[in-house]
């Protein structure tokens, strides 16, 4: 009887893990959407991930909260905005209390194999302001490391063991992939597998292998390329590293060279996810395993001017976005989805698969329910958040599926404080800023005015964050923020 019962009891514990799907997280850093061919790119070659697309789902208004890594990669991990968990450059490390409620901690709770490789654009402190350490620990399997790795897999230490077949990192994280998946078939456990692409993040060093793919090609700028087309921004703008990187960068004088090796990174990160389909085909995982495709944050290679990332402007705040779900009634169909969506719905939506409860609190939705309907809606507005670089570009703004708000609180060196109005739906590339006699702009000032009010009431009490819910409110003159800006 006791047999009977022990054996009941294994069967019915091997059928809930079999329910569970494996989950598979593929993340690229600085990534603009215009370099895969599923959005639109006929220059570029992207066959593996472009047959992600055609298997699931792309989302064409897909947004980073904060565009830039370290602040990303933390509401990706947790599903929060930057102001709530209070992790980026210049102000700290992610304190544990949200780190434990990230969804690898959660996942492996619920009995997931866990793994990360690459750049996980990190560190995890016990208690604001104390210094943070890697959590190396709370993975079954690491092959992460420091700061923002390296191209040499060589000098990532826990990724040594595949230097001599892949001395360039793209494709190590790729054999690491394989890896883990095949140890992990052989488990009745599922798994979470996270890969942090370093690609195509500069300073760019190319797969040499990987050098004849683009030689000698002309590209097609975006439409909205060079200086004359980003005239209209807020003068704000041009405080930081951005503005003067699209000569120091080379795509004022050399663009076709440099986007040759930005698409001969992304190239690589192509071939990592075929390796990455293949070992899931090998190991006999493809038909229960979810596959999450996106970026920290996409990339400015000359729109508008500019270089780099940060401001909330599209090329920096748009990143690509394809979901598959091979057990989707519609699995095959090259499905799009054009509703808005978040960093922060990553965590809950892992979580979501995974049958894992989602912390109560979070700003992050599960997309699950878009897979099945593409009009649905998740979020009426996402915030964009930038409280990192020289306090001149300190910027906050609201995006929704059709419009785009945007506030330059600061009144120094000149300045005037400035907001900016972007119709999506008829502007998709930013080429003019609405007049303040607008009939959309009353609405969208209150939309903002909300998310500032959410700002003071949920920011965090450490790591300087409190102070920008006054610095971001339209009706405080700048005179009376100026002595004491926050972050000065």
């Amino acid at each position: 009887m006791k047999a009977s019962i022990y054996f009941l009891l294994v069967t019915l514990a091997s059928a809930v893990a079999a329910d569970r799907p494996n989950l598979v997280f593929l993340l690229t850093d600085d990534q603009t959407t215009y370099s895969l061919g599923c959005y639109g790119n006929k220059e570029v070659k992207t066959p593996n991930i472009d047959r992600l697309a055609s298997e699931g789902m792309t989302f064409d208004r897909h947004y980073v909260t904060t565009a830039i890594c370290m602040a990303s990669r933390a509401s990706i991990m947790t599903g929060l905005y930057e102001y709530r968990h209070g992790c980026n450059f210049t102000h700290g490390a992610l304190v544990r209390e949200h780190w434990e409620k990230a969804y690898p901690k959660l996942l492996r709770k619920a009995g997931y194999r866990t793994a990360i490789a690459g750049k996980i654009g990190f560190e995890v402190c016990e208690a604001p302001g104390e210094k943070g350490k890697l959590p190396e620990g709370d993975f079954d399997s690491w092959g992460s490391g420091p700061g923002q790795t390296h191209y040499q897999t060589a000098k990532n230490p826990s990724m040594k063991r595949f230097a001599k077949e892949f001395p360039h990192a793209t494709r190590a994280y790729g054999a690491f992939a394989k890896e883990f998946i095949m140890g992990s078939a052989k488990s009745e456990q599922p798994f979470c597998l996270s890969i942090s692409f370093k690609a195509p993040h500069k300073p760019v060093e190319p797969d040499p292998i990987d050098d004849d793919i683009y030689r000698g090609m002309t590209f097609t700028k975006p439409a909205n390329y060079g200086r004359d087309k980003g005239k209209h921004f807020a003068k704000q703008s041009q405080g930081g590293r951005q503005y003067e990187r699209f000569h120091s960068w080379g795509y004022a004088d050399d663009y076709d060279a440099e986007m040759g090796k930005y698409f001969q990174q992304i190239y690589a990160v192509d071939a990592a996810v075929g390796m990455v389909r293949q070992a899931l085909a090998d190991s006999e995982t493809a038909a229960n395993t979810i596959v999450i495709f996106t970026s920290d944050n996409g990339f400015l290679c000359g729109s508008h001017g500019y270089g780099s990332k940060v401001l909330p402007y599209e090329e920096a705040s748009r990143a690509p976005l394809i979901v598959v779900d091979p057990r989707h009634p519609k699995h095959g169909q090259a499905r799009r989805c054009g509703v808005l969506t978040g960093n922060v719905d990553f965590s809950p939506t892992l979580l979501d698969y995974a049958g894992v409860s989602i912390p109560e609190g979070i700003d992050g939705r599960s997309l699950r329910p878009l897979l099945d309907d593409p009009k649905a809606s998740i979020h009426e507005s996402l915030p964009l958040i930038n409280v990192w670089g020289p306090s001149e570009v300190y910027s906050f703004g609201v995006v929704t599926k059709t419009q785009k708000y945007i506030f330059w609180p600061d009144g120094s060196k000149g300045n005037t404080p400035n907001e900016e109005l972007y119709h999506l739906d008829k502007d998709p590339h930013e080429l003019e800023a609405t007049s303040l006699g607008d009939e959309a702009l009353p609405a969208m000032r209150q939309r903002y005015d909300r998310a500032v009010d959410d700002w003071k009431v949920k920011a965090v009490p450490y790591h300087r964050y409190q102070p920008f819910g006054r610095h971001f409110d339209r009706s405080v003159p700048w005179s009376e923020k100026a002595p004491a800006r926050p972050g000065t």
